[in-house]
């Protein structure tokens, strides 16, 4: 059985399961999916704690994929910039990110299959687009105002035309395809 909060990524982890892929591919799989059907859930610049049971190994195990703060980030450089606490959003809030990282330790010591493959669901969805949750299109809303005048990027990519998508709209992320793209490449380069 696969679970999770979306259900392109619980089936994505199910197909899995039915191609011959151990309960670590699966989850590996519908992880990365989740990063591209509930980018305001998840992400690869995310954090990630994983506790998994491995039979083979008899016992259960943890993997930290929590962010580390940046080396820089001292209480000298914040208070050198004025500021009595980190703040609460943008980038020196941001943490050293630690779910990709995560996703691929579990892969490497538990799965079987290889990252090409675990990446192929995420890599199509983010292609082709996916329907855009309502949750999306009220967290997009939320920060309209933040992505058209600070980031124009996340704009572009987010607000397709300009404008918040409405649930059920297509919301593609090609950027992100093309990233997963590389790294399947470079996984098979290095193994092959």
């Amino acid at each position: 059985m696969v679970t999770s909060t979306h259900w392109l990524a619980s089936a994505a982890g199910m197909s899995v399961l039915e191609r011959g892929g151990n309960a670590f591919d699966a989850a590996v799989t519908a992880g990365f999916v989740l990063q591209v059907v509930e980018p305001h859930l998840n992400g690869p610049a995310g954090d990630l704690p994983i506790l998994v049971w491995s039979q083979a190994d008899d016992r259960a195990s943890a993997i930290c994929g929590q962010g580390t703060a940046p080396a820089a980030a001292t209480i000298e450089h914040y208070t050198g910039l004025g500021l009595d606490l980190v703040p609460g959003t943008g980038l020196l809030a941001a943490t050293v990110p630690g779910a990709f990282g995560a996703w691929l330790l579990m892969l490497e010591r538990w799965g079987t299959w290889p990252v090409e493959d675990v990446l192929e669901p995420a890599i199509s969805y983010a292609e082709n687009g996916v329907p855009a949750l309502e949750q999306i299109s009220a967290t997009i809303g939320a920060v309209e105002r933040t992505f058209t005048e600070d980031w124009p990027t996340s704009a572009e990519l987010w607000m397709p035309g300009g404008r918040v998508p409405t649930p059920g709209s297509r919301l593609r992320n090609p950027a992100l395809a093309a990233t997963y793209r590389r790294i399947a490449a470079a996984s098979r380069a290095a193994s092959g």
